[in-house]
């Protein structure tokens, strides 16, 4: 049976043709309490998110009524199955489990959303009863309260993801994923909430087609600004991404890089609901010069970084190639997305959508190899190095009979042409060209 070194640069090749399995935990999950089994940590999260789900819809519906709630419901869905896309697109290189994303969404429109409403709410009368001066409360509400509650509850789904799913956040893409996937789900019930009470106000007013508060609202949060909460919640998850990163000899720089992410949240948050504050143009003036910019900024960082990421994934599987687990052509094949795509296509026609589906395993579980590999290397691996490395090595070797013929073919189609040049002296006679070349004499080594 095939074993691994401890050491990451001498990965030892199959022997025998069977994967090999990591130790069991079996014993340690039956010496466990029962509060550290995983269902009863599932089912307490999953009863906690519950609850705040169904608390946050009757203070929503209360505040909006049944009718403004179902105006608000059905306009700011629109927006959410086109960024959860984007952020699933940017995940292409090593997409995490969708398990991360559900939570991840549930806890922005449940968890954050009440704890904001309740925080915010709760803080904006304490700062009029104690000012008795309701205008300035409401703005220093917004303006600061709310960024630092709004950012801060967004925040404690990345933490909690990146303390308790570690394996499944690996550098700074992970990072914006999580992050930006949260705050689709803040910003999903936090417009349900404005459209809804928007659509009220039309309601008593009379308001009607594009010069309705609703249109107005629906304008600036669902197209001109879906991004904004999950860019703003995007710099607190690049910070954790960073310092996922961080080797374990710089302990600082793993607590510091995520917190001045959310700080840089926070003020970001700030100024974007302090732009009315800034004169009738104020809210164009922030999205022009700062939004804007900084979304092409951290849209071009992410970018940049996935295709590092496809590098590094071209850099370090190449050593199983030489012990024997992959084909000489797999890591180019699985360095480049059209490879991917490719590969997936030619198992989905010759094989039927299961093959696909394997395929696509097959490419994420030889990602996360090249980059636990790829951490060993920089001095950042963790204790269960060698298990995790053995596991993902028998989840490719029982793949690869459906996964090596599609990516030896993708590798094929996507390999750059050779360049052949003709050869920049004559060649007589052989392309019809030319007179014959002169016979040389025969060599003779005794000739002077």
């Amino acid at each position: 049976m095939a074993t691994s070194p401890p050491h990451p640069s001498y990965p030892s090749g199959p022997t025998d043709g069977v994967p090999f399995a990591g130790p069991g935990t079996a014993g340690s999950l039956r010496h466990a309490h029962w509060w550290q089994r995983a269902w009863v940590r599932y089912g307490a999260l999953s009863t906690l998110l519950a609850i705040s789900g169904l608390v946050i819809l009757a203070l929503v519906r209360e505040e909006t009524g049944t009718e403004g709630f179902l105006v608000g419901l059905g306009l700011a869905v629109l927006p959410v199955p086109l960024l959860i896309a984007a952020f699933r697109w940017l995940d292409r290189v090593e997409p995490g489990p969708w398990r991360n994303l559900i939570f991840c969404f549930a806890w922005g429109a449940c968890a954050a959303a009440l704890i904001a409403i309740v925080a915010n709410s709760f803080a904006t009368r304490w700062i009029a009863t104690a000012t008795a001066d309701p205008s300035s409360a409401d703005t220093l509400g917004a303006t600061v309260i709310a960024p630092v509650v709004e950012e801060s509850a967004k925040a404690a789904a990345v933490l909690l993801v990146f303390l308790f799913r570690r394996r499944d956040f690996t550098g700074i893409v992970d990072g914006v994923v999580i992050a930006g996937v949260t705050a689709t789900g803040f910003a999903f019930t936090e417009n349900i909430l404005y459209l809804g009470t928007a659509f009220g106000t039309d309601q008593l007013t009379g308001g009607t087609g594009i010069a309705s508060v609703t249109a107005a609202t629906f304008f600036v949060r669902i197209i001109m600004s879906p991004f904004a909460h999950p860019l703003f919640t995007v710099l607190t998850g690049i910070g954790f991404g960073v310092s996922a990163l961080s080797t374990a000899r710089r302990p600082v720089r793993r607590i510091v890089f995520p917190l001045s992410g959310l700080l840089l949240a926070m003020g970001m948050h700030a100024m974007w609901n302090g732009s009315s504050a800034f004169g009738e143009y104020g809210f164009f003036a922030v999205y022009a010069a700062f939004m804007v910019p900084i979304f092409g900024l951290l849209t071009w960082l992410v970018i940049w970084t996935r295709q590092r990421e496809l590098k590094t994934v071209r850099a370090e599987l190449p050593a199983y190639a030489v012990a024997g687990w992959l084909t000489p052509a797999e890591p180019y094949a699985l360095g480049s997305m059209r490879a991917r795509r490719i590969a997936r296509q030619y198992a989905r026609r010759h094989l039927g959508r299961a093959a696909a589906r394997e395929v696509a395993r097959y490419e994420a579980y030889a990602t996360s190899l090249a980059f636990l590999r790829h951490r060993a290397r920089r001095g950042n691996a963790r204790a269960d190095f060698a298990q995790r490395e053995r596991e993902l090595l028998g989840e490719l070797w029982r793949r690869r009979e459906v996964s090596r013929p599609a990516l030896d073919h993708a590798a094929r189609i996507t390999a750059p042409p050779v360049p052949v040049a003709a050869p920049p002296w004559p060649v007589h006679g052989v392309y019809g060209y030319g007179h014959q070349p002169t016979a040389y004499p025969a060599y003779n080594p005794y000739r002077t």
